[in-house]
């Protein structure tokens, strides 16, 4: 006697998988896409940016996301556009349930839209707050102690949709961009595969974004390189806090000698502790030229522990002055 299909509040995966199309490009997705294939879902397809020059040589280079699935034997579409008349009928084609969407790019709603259960997204914040391209660096440089993943479905509104699931975790006080966005790797990948379970199992309730008057929302605008230079008329710990919610990508910058300096690294100090030094205009540098490089603040200095000189490589700030000629 054959076994009847049960309905969504209790689908077995064996009985019926569930076919999902992912969409993302850079490491980032990568933790995602492979928490879905080491938990058993099968994903029937892999979208991901075409390949692109770079490099010495300026040869083709495929996203972290590619090298994943083809080493995998995941089928890959790389479409230029997401319109393509082509590139829809393909979608089509693989007859998705789920698509699921890891930093990636803005989709149509002709996509979005397609699969019967819905697209879902993993952004890297406390949705409502933190709306935008740049979360992890926006909440870095506001002083956030804490932030967090949400998986939500989309809609119209860019990072408005539904929310199904939220986590949050601490932001230690000396996190940069670069170490927040890699616990938010594994902490996302984690709640991606239990929304996409709760989902099977209808454990999950989809809860509408709730916009609060005392909490107004911190928007995450994409970043540009005149977003990056560093404004030493504000506190210590506002300058600290933006140069590490800009480390490593982009790097917060100042100038120094007419060229690009960037500060990956850098510690605070308050008080002004230097022999012999006082109050100075803001922006001043003081150095030994063998081991500090100070930059005077509105309230203190900052002390650049790792930079990059325009044209150099990224080093230690003793290494910097060793063979810098001021």
């Amino acid at each position: 006697m054959q076994k009847k299909e049960t309905g969504p509040e209790t689908f077995n995966l064996t009985l019926k998988p569930l076919r999902i199309v992912f969409m993302g490009t850079p490491d980032f997705a990568v933790a995602s896409l492979d928490a879905l294939v080491q938990a058993g879902f099968h994903i029937v397809a892999v979208i991901t940016a075409p390949d692109k020059p770079g490099g010495r040589g300026m040869q083709l280079q495929q996203s972290a996301v590619k090298k994943y699935s083809v080493a995998r034997g995941i089928p890959v579409l790389q479409p230029e556009k997401l319109k393509d008349p082509v590139f829809i009928d393909q979608l089509q084609k693989l007859k998705a349930d789920l698509q699921i969407v890891v930093a990636f790019r803005m989709l149509p709603e002709m996509i979005w839209n397609m699969p019967p259960m819905g697209t879902l997204n993993l952004h890297g914040s406390l949705l409502p707050q933190y709306r935008g391209a740049a979360p992890i660096n926006w909440a870095v440089m506001n002083g956030e102690t804490e932030t967090g993943v949400t998986i939500f479905k989309l809609k119209h509104e860019i990072d408005t949709g539904n929310i199904l699931l939220q986590k949050s975790f601490p932001v230690l006080p000396d996190d940069d961009a670069g170490q927040v966005h890699d616990k938010m790797k594994a902490i996302g990948a984690e709640v991606l595969v239990e929304a996409v379970k709760g989902l099977i199992q209808g454990t999950l309730a989809e809860k509408p974004q709730e916009e609060s008057d005392t909490s107004p929302l911190k928007p995450a605008p994409k970043i540009f390189k005149e977003d990056c230079e560093i404004d030493f008329t504000k506190s210590v710990s506002e300058v600290y806090n933006f140069i590490r919610g800009l480390s490593p990508y982009p790097g917060a910058f100042c100038k120094v000698e007419d060229k690009i300096f960037k500060i990956y690294k850098a510690e605070k100090r308050k008080e002004i502790i230097l022999p012999g030094i006082t109050p100075m205009q803001a922006g001043q540098l003081q150095t030994d030229g063998k081991t500090y490089m100070a930059f005077a603040c509105a309230d203190g200095f900052i002390f650049a522990n790792e930079v990059q000189m325009e044209g150099k490589k990224r080093m230690p700030v003793t290494d910097f002055l060793r063979g810098w000629k001021k």
